[in-house]
């Protein structure tokens, strides 16, 4: 093992003519630097989340600590454990749990873990699949799960998937069209990822800018259920449009954190507007969604999604993912 290896370390940025508060660089670190955690993981793969590019930017006030080693999610081999529950050799991944919030990340090529953060990788994903799927894919899961335990079911009527092109979006359309639902997919990129979409499932690509008006507060019944990943005004134009006892699961907020809605749809239709947070679901549902994706996902599939890029190539990526230029999944090979 080497005495040194690599990771992508966030500290206090003390350039005063700089607006941001911090700022990222690969370094070189020891085993002594890590946390005093009681598994060590060889990191082998992370992923690229949209927290991940408020991280690596300095453009979000997300890390509760400095230093900080980013990253949401990593998935490797486990060197040495003090938790009888893992072994040296185990395949195990991590998604969320304050990861480069509160703990140190994935952007990392070692790193010690809480045990109680670990999950048993599934045997039929590699550490770069299951970091394909990631934050995002395990995300849209608990979504899927939401809308299957509401009830709904594909015969029911058409499912709306919003910012579709992104990490979120473009699981949920792939795992629902699977499932058998009819999947509408909005995004604001129609031209360059009509075809990308329509290839994981979707049945219809529309243009996200007609949610992006204020709206009335009841609209046409439209959708049974909704996966959103971007809040604002286009969750509240999105609302006024579901069916009656439909449901909409909230996991994200790229348009912004406000909802400038009313309680007409809740009241007046029953939707139900169900958050999603998958930072600190718990092992049970977590074993859930990854159990789940297993049976769903298909290599050849998932395949399309993603690109593997490098981490010394994550301040650029962080740039393209908050200017939504990324399209599905991006996962990071922390050893190059």
């Amino acid at each position: 093992m080497s005495d040194t290896f690599n990771a992508f370390v966030v500290n206090k940025n003390d350039d005063q003519t700089s607006p941001l508060k911090t700022v990222g660089a690969i370094t070189s670190l020891t085993l002594a630097d890590l946390p005093n955690e009681k598994v060590l993981v060889a990191v082998e793969y992370s992923s690229l989340n949209y927290k991940d590019g408020l991280v690596v930017t300095g453009k979000g006030r997300v890390c509760r600590s400095l230093p900080m080693v980013g990253g949401i999610d990593l998935a490797g081999t486990v060197v040495e454990s003090a938790d009888a529950r893992y072994q040296a050799g185990d395949k195990v991944l991590v998604n969320g749990y304050g990861l480069s919030e509160s703990h140190w990340g994935g952007y990392s090529q070692m790193q010690r873990v809480n045990p109680d953060f670990l999950v048993n990788l599934d045997k039929r994903f590699s550490s770069e699949q299951a970091m394909a799927i990631g934050t995002a894919g395990y995300t849209a899961m608990l979504c899927v799960m939401a809308i299957q335990d509401h009830g709904v079911k594909p015969e029911d009527g058409p499912v709306l998937v919003t910012g579709a092109a992104g990490g979120v979006g473009s699981m949920a359309v792939m795992l629902l069209a699977k499932l058998g639902y009819l999947v509408t997919a909005s995004t604001g990129r129609v031209d360059s990822t009509h075809d990308f979409l329509m290839n994981l499932g979707a049945s219809e690509v529309i243009d996200r800018a007609i949610f992006d008006t204020e709206s009335k507060p009841l609209a046409a019944e439209q959708w049974t259920a909704v996966v959103d990943s971007v809040g604002s005004q286009p969750l509240a134009s999105v609302l006024a449009q579901v069916k009656y006892e439909g449901i909409v699961t909230s996991c994200g907020l790229a348009a912004g954190m406000d909802l400038p809605t009313t309680v007409a749809p809740f009241i007046l239709r029953a939707v139900t507007l169900r958050g999603i947070d998958s930072v600190m679901a718990s092992q049970s549902r977590r074993a859930r969604a990854w159990a789940a994706m297993a049976e769903l996902i298909d290599p050849v599939m998932l395949a399309s999604l993603y690109e593997v890029r490098a981490m010394s190539e994550l301040p650029a990526l962080g740039e393209h993912i908050l200017a939504g230029q990324v399209k599905g999944r991006v996962v990071i090979d922390v050893n190059k």
